[in-house]
C-alpha cells in the first residue's frame, strides 16, 4: 500500500484532534484549542514515525500507551491529578472504541488496510471526515448556546476570601468563555467584589469581548466558592473571579469550574 507522508500527517492530526477534543468536552477540561492542536501535531508526527521503529507487539503497545499519556498531558489543563486521570481515561476509552469500530467497518466493507506493530493503515482517510464532523458539531453547539441563554437556572452562591464572605445569586452560563492563565473565570458585580477584597489593588487582569467592544477586567482568586444546587451544596476551592466592568445584577459562573 502506498502512503503519502503529507496525507498521513493530516489524517493523524485530524484523528488525534477529534479524540482529544472529545475527551476535553467529556472531562470538562478548561484547556484551549491551542493546547489540543499542539498535542495533535505531536501525535501526528509520532504516528508517522512510529512504524519505522519496527517494535514487537509488546514494546509497541507500551510506547503507544506512553505517547497517549504524553498527548493528554500536553492537551489538557489540570489543577489536580484527578483531572489528568479523568481526561486520560476518557481519551483512551474513545481511542479503543474508535479502533474497534474501524476494524468492524473495514471487515464488513472489505476496505483495504494493513496492520502490525501496533498501528493500522487504511486506504480511506477516516480522520479527515471525522474532523469535519467535529467542526460542524462545535459550530452547532455554539449556535445552540447563543439562542438558549434565556433558559438560565439561578443558584445561591457564597464566595469567601480570607475571613470575608458574601452571598449572592448567580447562574452558569455556557457562553462564558473567559479564562485567566488557562483557568476559568466567573464574573461578579463590582459591588460584591468590594465586600471581599480591595478591588483597586488587584493588578491581575484579563481582556473580555462584549457587544460594546473589548474591556480589561480585574481578576482575583477566591479561597472558596459554595454553590447551592437546590439543597445540595458543592464547594470549589481557589476559583478565579472577575470583577465586572459593567453593571450586572448577579454572578455569571463559568461552567468549567465544575471540572474536578
Amino acid at each position: 500500500m502506498e502512503v503519502f507522508i503529507e496525507l498521513a500527517l493530516l489524517e493523524n492530526f485530524c484523528m488525534d484532534y477529534t479524540l482529544l477534543y472529545c475527551a476535553k468536552l467529556v472531562a470538562k477540561n478548561p484547556s484551549g484549542i491551542r493546547r489540543v492542536a499542539v498535542a495533535s501535531v505531536l501525535g501526528a508526527c509520532f504516528a508517522v514515525l512510529f512504524p519505522l521503529l519496527k517494535l514487537n507487539a509488546v514494546f509497541a503497545a507500551v510506547v503507544k500507551a506512553l505517547s497517549g499519556l504524553l498527548l493528554c498531558l500536553v492537551a489538557g489543563k489540570f489543577r489536580s491529578v484527578k483531572g489528568y486521570l479523568k481526561f486520560t481515561a476518557v481519551f483512551f476509552a474513545f481511542s479503543a472504541a474508535l479502533a474497534g469500530a474501524l476494524y468492524a467497518v473495514f471487515s464488513l466493507t472489505g476496505m483495504e488496510y494493513a496492520e502490525g506493530g501496533g498501528y493500522i493503515l487504511s486506504s480511506v482517510p477516516i480522520g479527515i471526515p471525522m474532523f469535519g464532523a467535529l467542526i460542524l458539531i462545535v459550530v452547532a453547539r455554539r449556535i445552540k448556546d447563543k439562542f438558549s441563554r434565556g433558559n438560565r437556572r439561578e443558584v445561591d452562591l457564597k464566595i469567601s476570601v480570607g475571613d470575608k464572605s458574601v452571598s449572592l445569586v448567580g447562574f452558569f452560563d455556557s457562553g462564558n468563555k473567559v479564562s485567566f492563565r488557562g483557568e476559568p473565570v466567573s464574573i461578579i458585580p463590582q459591588s460584591t467584589a468590594e465586600k471581599l477584597t480591595d478591588v483597586a489593588r488587584i493588578t491581575d487582569g484579563v481582556k473580555i469581548h462584549t457587544v460594546t467592544g473589548s474591556k480589561q477586567i480585574k481578576v482575583f482568586t477566591a479561597d472558596k466558592l459554595e454553590v447551592d444546587f437546590g439543597g445540595e451544596v458543592k464547594t470549589y476551592g481557589k476559583v478565579k473571579i472577575g470583577v465586572s466592568a459593567a453593571h450586572i445584577a448577579c454572578a455569571v459562573l463559568h461552567p468549567d469550574i465544575m471540572e474536578d
